[in-house]
Formats: C-alpha cells, structure tokens, sequence
C-alpha cells in the first residue's frame, strides 16, 4: 500500500518516483549466505558488486538462529563455507581463549550464534576494498514488470526502497537470484516447479505422499509392506505427487540463563485448541520415533501412571520438557538452536499454512511470518503454563526462554522465517536423489565431470501436512541416508536467460533438492556463482556457454571442493591433481591412495583411459596420477 501511495502521489505532482539506473558488473538479490558468498567470489575476482537484501540485516538463516551447522561429512564442502566456519572459531578463540568453554562449545565453528554469523559475514562482505555495496531495505517483487529484457539477457531490475517507498532500477552484466525463493528468475521467465514429484515420475526413494516413523532410513528399521512397494513406508504411503510444499518454522535461540533471558509471554493471538493434542502426547509419552512402533497401549498407559507419580516418561525415546516440541542443539555461551522436534506431531513447524510462500506476495509472506511468530510462541507458552500438562513438566519447560542477546531489535525472536524451499528453477541439469545415492554399497553416486561443489546432507523433508487421526507420522517427514556427493553447473543455469544464475532456488526434485537446501551447500554454490558471473563479465559469454574447466580451476585456486576425499583434503598439494583426476574418472573410489603402488589392473587402466604410455619408473599411484595430469 505504502508503495501504491507513493506511485500516486508522485504522478500527481508529476514527480519521478524511479531513481535513474545505476549500473554494476553482477547484482545479487538476496544477502543470504548463497548471496554473500556469490558477492565475495565475484569481488575477489575484481567485479563490482550489488547486493539488495529486503531485510536490514544480512545472513540467511544461520544469522537467523540456524547455528547447528547442517553438514554430515565435515570436508565434503570447503571454499568459502570453510573460511567462514574457521572465522566463527577464531571469533571465540580470540574473544574467549583457548581453553574456554566458548570455543569447545563452537565444534571448531560449525556451531555459532546467530550474532556471530552476522558479523562473519559481514567482516568477509567488508573485506573486498570496496568492490561490494550492500543495500537493505531493498525488495525486488516477482512481478515481470520489474525485469526489464534485451534479447536473452536481463538488462535491468527494479526493486522498491522500503524506507522512501521509491522504485530504484539497477543493470548489471551478470544477475544472480539468491533468494530462497526463487523471485527474480521466476519474474525472468525461468520455469520451475512447486510442490512433490511422485514415485512414478522419477522412481525416487521417499518422493510423494509418504509416511515414515522418525528414525527410519534405507537400511534399518520397521520392514513393512504398502502398495507393492516393500520399504519402510507406513500405512496412507501412496507415493502420489502433489502441490504440497514442506513446512517452514523459525529457528529459536533458547537460553536458561536466567541473567540473559526474556521470558515467553502469552501471545495476542493465542488459541490453546491448536496445541490442545499435546496433553495426550505428553501423558502417554506417544511420539513418531521408530522405537515406538511395538508398543501397546499398555505401554502407554504404564507412562501415564509414571507421570502422575510424579516422574518422567518412560517411552523409549520420548523427548522430555522443551525437547518435546524443540530439538535443541547446544551453541556457545549457553544458547541453543531450537529446530522443529521431529518426533513430535506437534512442534514448530506449521505444516499446510505455508503452501503459499513461493510464489506469494511479500504482504502475505509478511502476514504469515507474524502468523507463524504467534503460534511459535503460543506453543511455548502452551508447555510452561497449561495446567492439563503434568505439573513436572511444565516447571521442566519453564527454565527455558528467549535470549536477551539475540535479535536485540526484535524482541529476543528470530527476524526470519526458515523457508526450507520455495521456487525450484529449472535448469539445463535437473538433480534427483539418485545424484546423492551410491550407485551400490560402499561406492559414490553419478560422478558429474562438470561439479562445481561436493557436498553432503541426507535427503531430507520435513512434513507437508498437519497431524492426522491414525497416522504414525506427519505425511512427509523423511531422512534418508545419502553419501558426498557431486554437484554439476547446470542446476544454476537456465536454459534461456543468458545472464541469470540462481545458486539458491537450484534446480532439482523435491527430493533432490532436500539435500542441496542446506546452507553449505548454499555457500559453495554461492561461490561458484560469483566466480562463473566474473567469468561471463570478463568473457562477454552466455552463462550457458562458459568454460567449466575454467571454472573449476578457478573454484580450486580458491580452495573450493569439487569432489570429496577422504584421503587428500584442500591445502594439500596434490589436491588439485587429484579433483581434476577424480572427474576425469580415474579415481573412482574414495581414497586417492596416493603413497600406495599401482597394481597391474590399475595400471592398464590408467593406460586405457589416458591413451598414454606410463614409463616404467612410475610407480605410486600419485606420480603415475601427476605424469597423466601434466600431458592432459
């Protein structure tokens, strides 16, 4: 409205409410940490840098209570992701020292606080001479009037200033969409898709209308058979796909410091039926782990009556107090990262409501962020203070609030919703779950020749419905186990718009793209964003036409990973070697074993793929590897 006002007026008095252009060699919309990371690769490679953030604080999700890093295999993913975990150490290191309890309780820097990850990003955004300005306050509505097109390229986009309410159009050789969203490619003309392919379509694991028992994965658990399919599946599984989106929340920063905590206050806007299901759960201790899949009701009932005595439950695995709706990781100086508890029905995420987001407009995204603000703190009221809850665990809940430290502006509560997918563009190459599972036990999955990051996260969902009357689980929720992976350019490229690049809303399924959402993944594709639009600045190409092995050496000299070694790690000297080596397919497997002597199979086959004769002299795999390397 503010917006419309300010358009109107203008005409009236026959002002101009849209600034002149301003032009720059890449412009980044979104300062999440795939924006950022996009912005310090472009700069360090001497191009001038826009970065418009809607908010008046940059970061993402890690600055927004994320501080649990999401990586399952610590070195699949290196590069910028990696100088910034080694900054978030040094922060406490230097702050606190070395045999403090901050610096044990920051797990080398892949566990920070949110104020902690701001100010790292924002030391690495101001660290690039100048070459970055960053503007908040900027928001870039996904509307095609606000893209301006010459050909196949972008020639301009205009954003609104929130503060002045005027339109501000900006040009830029190379654009970059890092929003989690998806905006500005969709408003370019970028197809995408919404919602859960089915199992039909794409023959993934866990993909459509699933139902799962938390804790279950492909190799372990409940066997059980629905549809033909003989899995881990649960019964309502039909693997049909659908519009469904899965659930956001936001990631809260408790404390029980009482010295640094704002107590949870009941809510305006508070409706105890929407939390009233807890009780049950609670007295009989009834949750979604697999552990719960041979009780009896007896069982159930054997915890009500340990309650009411006054003790804790007794279900195997049951989570107790605040751990009933928020899965708590522990962070430095006391705080924690509340996440959704995924054993609950009933916890932070709110399945359903958020179907809207991608595609919707900032005033309904902004209507539901205060939405979901108020059942956030509705359900922690609800478990401190309901006098149905057991009287224990009510005072177990009750040492738990806000931090006073945290998100001084917003009242302890974080600034941003945890839009866990929004828009998913679709790119010249389309990732499934088969790019992250092994071809067979014990190997990698598809090696893609063009990577431009390894990575490595289980496939992962959370739900897409609310509770259901008869179900062990929400509809939805699944882990599945996956191993390092490859990730090749093209999930960031469209097959049309010759200047656009999207590292965030990349190209995938709904499975598929369940594990590249995370925020290292992010980041290194963040990097090789930046570094490919410098690319296209200096070489007048189409994104689509750049010189990947250019780009990937570009992305090794700045200590970026592309495939995952157990044995040789960035900074080692032969690691370059050995990623180009390893695409080329001539180190299959996941140590380079580069001390040990070639046998004779592998011998020919360093002779078979290379079209080279090796002379007798060579005799480790490592300078057989580095004879080939220098002739190719």
């Amino acid at each position: 409205m503010k917006r419309v006002l300010c358009i109107l007026f203008c005409l009236v008095l026959g002002l101009n409410c849209i600034r002149a252009a301003e032009r720059y060699d890449v412009v980044v919309v979104g300062a999440t940490p795939g924006g950022i990371c996009a912005s310090v690769a472009a700069a360090r490679q001497g191009m001038s840098v826009l970065l418009l953030e809607r908010s008046h604080h940059v970061g993402g999700l890690p600055a927004n209570g994320l501080g649990a890093t999401d990586i399952t295999t610590r070195g699949a993913t290196a590069g910028l992701f990696l100088e910034f975990v080694q900054r978030n150490r040094q922060y406490y290191l230097e702050k606190y020292g070395p045999g403090s309890q901050q610096l044990a309780d920051c797990s080398d820097g892949y566990h920070f606080e949110p104020s902690v990850a701001e100010k790292t990003f924002l030391d690495m955004l101001g660290e690039q001479g100048g070459r970055i300005k960053v503007l908040y306050g900027r928001q870039f509505d996904s509307d095609p009037a606000n893209v301006v097109t010459k050909g196949f390229d972008i020639a301009s986009i205009r954003v609104l200033d929130r503060e002045s309410g005027r339109l501000e159009t900006y040009e830029a050789a190379v654009f970059i969409d890092a929003t989690y969203e998806g905006d500005l490619a969709a408003a370019a003309g970028v197809p995408y898709r919404l919602g859960r392919e089915s199992r039909a379509e794409l023959g993934e694991p866990c993909s459509g209308r699933i139902y799962r028992h938390w804790g279950v994965q492909f190799n372990k658990g409940e066997k059980s058979c629905y549809n033909g399919y003989e899995g881990y599946e649960s019964e309502g599984t039909t693997y049909q796909g659908d519009n469904a989106v899965q659930a956001y929340n936001y990631r809260l920063c408790l404390t029980t410091d009482k010295s640094a905590m704002i107590p949870i206050a009941k809510p305006a806007r508070y409706d105890r039926e929407e939390y009233a299901s807890l009780v049950e759960d609670v007295w009989t201790g009834r949750n979604t782990g697999i552990e719960t899949a041979g009780l009896t009701d007896a069982d159930y009932e054997a915890n009500r009556a340990a309650l009411k005595a006054g003790g804790r439950s007794i279900i195997p695995g049951d989570p107790w107090g605040m751990a009933k709706v928020t899965n708590m990781v522990k962070l430095p100086n006391g705080k924690t990262d509340a996440n959704n508890q995924h054993m609950a029905f009933i916890s932070t995420d709110l399945p359903e409501e958020n179907w809207p987001w991608p595609t919707a407009s900032w005033e309904w995204r902004d209507r539901f962020a205060e939405r979901l603000k108020d059942y956030t703190l509705g359900l922690l009221w609800f478990v401190q203070n309901d006098k149905d809850l057991p009287r224990q665990f009510r005072e177990e809940c009750r040492r738990w609030g806000l931090s006073s430290t945290e998100y001084t502006d917003n009242g302890g509560f974080p600034r941003q919703v945890y839009v866990r997918e929004g828009r998913r563009m679709e790119g010249t190459y389309f990732f499934t779950a088969h790019d992250a599972i092994a071809v067979s036990e014990g190997q990698r999955p598809p090696i893609h020749r063009e990577s431009i990051s390894s990575s490595h996260y289980a496939l992962d969902s959370h739900a897409c419905h609310k509770r259901e009357a008869g179900r062990v689980h929400l509809d939805g929720f699944f882990g599945y186990e996956s191993v390092p992976y490859t990730i090749p350019f093209g999930v960031m490229v469209p097959k049309a718009v010759g200047n656009l690049l999207f590292p965030v809303p990349v190209s995938g399924s709904h499975v598929g793209f369940s594990t590249m959402r995370m925020e290292p993944c992010w980041m290194a594709l963040g990097q090789a964003a930046g570094t490919a639009a410098a690319q296209a600045v200096r070489s007048g190409l189409p994104v689509q036409k750049l010189s990947i092995g250019q780009l990937q050496d570009e992305l090794l000299a700045a200590g970026a990973s592309l495939i995952y070694f157990k044995d040789v790690a960035p900074g080692s000297p032969d690691f370059t070697m050995v990623q180009k080596m390893a695409l080329a397919g001539y180190i299959p497997g996941w140590e380079a074993r580069l001390q040990d002597k070639a046998s004779r199979s592998e011998l020919e086959s360093f002779r078979r793929l290379s079209g080279i004769d090796i002379p007798g002299e060579r005799v480790t795999r490592k300078d057989i590897l580095r004879y080939i390397y220098e002739r190719l």
